[in-house]
């Protein structure tokens, strides 16, 4: 098995007490664990509720960066994009974009590391409520596309 000695940060955020909204933090918590069986000590894991201006910092420490949301409206069973550097930073309240935290990550530490979004599909978003079974397989065969990708496969 070749394995990646790329220092890289897998991100997660959304809200875990919103069924499928949780998506982000789930697959965090799944791939962690997978990453400490196999030994993989170049991946950092975080999570939040939302992408924070102090993430930025975070980017800077890696050369690749992975964000995972949950999509309502993306391909099943996820999607994965690259993220430029948005035109404008922009946030409200706390919350960023990942284009902006991007383009907080260039502007203030000169470090541009590859960026990406995974965004997994999705169903329901209601309080205190279990995920959904579809979201569920969705984030399986997330988690898989990425243990590959990360063990070199």
């Amino acid at each position: 098995m070749t394995v990646n000695t790329n220092k890289i940060l897998i991100f997660g955020y959304g809200n875990p007490g919103r069924q499928d909204d949780g998506l982000g933090i789930f697959f965090v918590e799944e791939l962690e664990k997978w990453a400490k069986l196999n030994n993989l000590t170049n991946i950092t894991f975080d999570s939040d509720y939302q992408i924070n201006a102090e993430t930025a910092y975070d980017m800077s420490l890696h050369d690749r960066v992975v964000f995972v949301d949950a999509s309502k409206h993306g391909k099943e069973p996820f999607e994965i994009s690259d993220i430029g550097a948005a035109d404008t930073i922009s946030f409200s309240t706390h919350a960023m974009s990942p284009g902006s935290v991007v383009s907080l990550c260039a502007e203030l530490y000169n470090k541009n590391p590859a960026a990406q979004l995974l965004a997994i599909r999705g169903y329901e978003w209601e309080v205190n409520e279990n995920m959904t079974g579809q979201a569920g397989k969705n984030l399986m065969e997330a988690l898989s596309f990425f243990q590959k990708d990360l063990s070199g496969g």
